[in-house]
């Protein structure tokens, strides 16, 4: 297994982790087959999913994926013996499917920023002018509640969200429209195709994958005099210029640098 951890973490997550776990199952069939030995469908999925979780140990995957990896084949026992239909599990993965849409590939599942992020934002936002205002962009606008908070509190601004998974894309253009918020809007895309040239105060909070290239297209693109803020999530040896520690659930940390 050590021998193939450099080759699994080319993968993305997901992909390693079904690796894994048909590894398990593989193992735990050939071990069945060999000894003629089997108690029951649930301790078969137990011992896969142990086996599932010590692969995904030692190939490094992070520490959530091992709790997914161990529970994946007994829930899945579990729900089978409870025989619920099968259009729930088909419209709960349709659910998800919309919610995380390309998750699996990008590394950057759906976060939500709290008020309190919300109101610390305010106070990091270009000075009011009475001759200009100022854009702001929000990669990965989820739900748009960054967007629409700060298009009512700072109306002088332009706020552009940007937001690749169907369901958040579209919950956050309803709540845009709902409220009339003239000064804002979302487009459904991949923030790798935003040409941040064009914003003052460029914010995301993704996950700590794809910060680095991230870092290097704000450095590429920005102009200077420019704010790039990332919430939770910063830049491996890059020393941001400030930071403001936000009193919420998840004490989040908001990194700030000047371009």
């Amino acid at each position: 297994m050590l021998t193939m951890r450099p080759l699994l973490k080319k993968l993305p997550p997901s992909i390693a982790a079904l690796l894994l776990q048909s590894a398990a199952v593989v193992l735990m069939l050939l071990t069945v087959n060999v000894t003629g030995r089997y108690d029951s469908p649930l301790l078969f999925a137990l011992l896969c999913g142990l086996l599932a979780a010590t692969f995904s140990f030692f190939a490094g995957l992070a520490k959530w994926w091992l709790v997914i990896q161990l529970m994946f084949a007994p829930a899945l026992v579990l729900m089978l013996a409870v025989e619920l239909p099968p259009t729930l599990f088909l419209g709960a993965f349709l659910l998800l499917l919309l919610v995380y849409w390309s998750t699996f590939r990008t590394q950057v599942p759906l976060y939500l920023s709290s008020n309190k992020v919300w109101h610390a934002l305010e106070h990091l936002l270009p000075v009011a002018k009475a001759d200009s205002g100022f854009t702001f962009i929000d990669l990965g606008s989820g739900l748009g509640g960054v967007l629409t908070h700060l298009a009512s509190i700072r109306p002088d601004g332009r706020y552009i969200g940007v937001e690749a998974a169907p369901l958040p894309f579209f919950w956050s253009w309803l709540r845009i429209r709902l409220g009339s918020h003239r000064n804002c809007r979302v487009q459904w895309g991949s923030l790798w195709d935003c040409d941040l040239s064009q914003y003052d105060v460029v914010f995301a909070y993704l996950s700590p994958v794809p910060m680095e290239k991230l870092w290097h297209k704000a450095c590429a693109e920005m102009r200077p005099g420019t704010i790039f803020i990332s919430s939770t999530f910063t830049v491996l040896d890059q020393a941001h210029h400030e930071t403001v520690q936000v009193d919420d659930l998840h004490h989040s940390t908001l990194f700030i640098w000047h371009m």
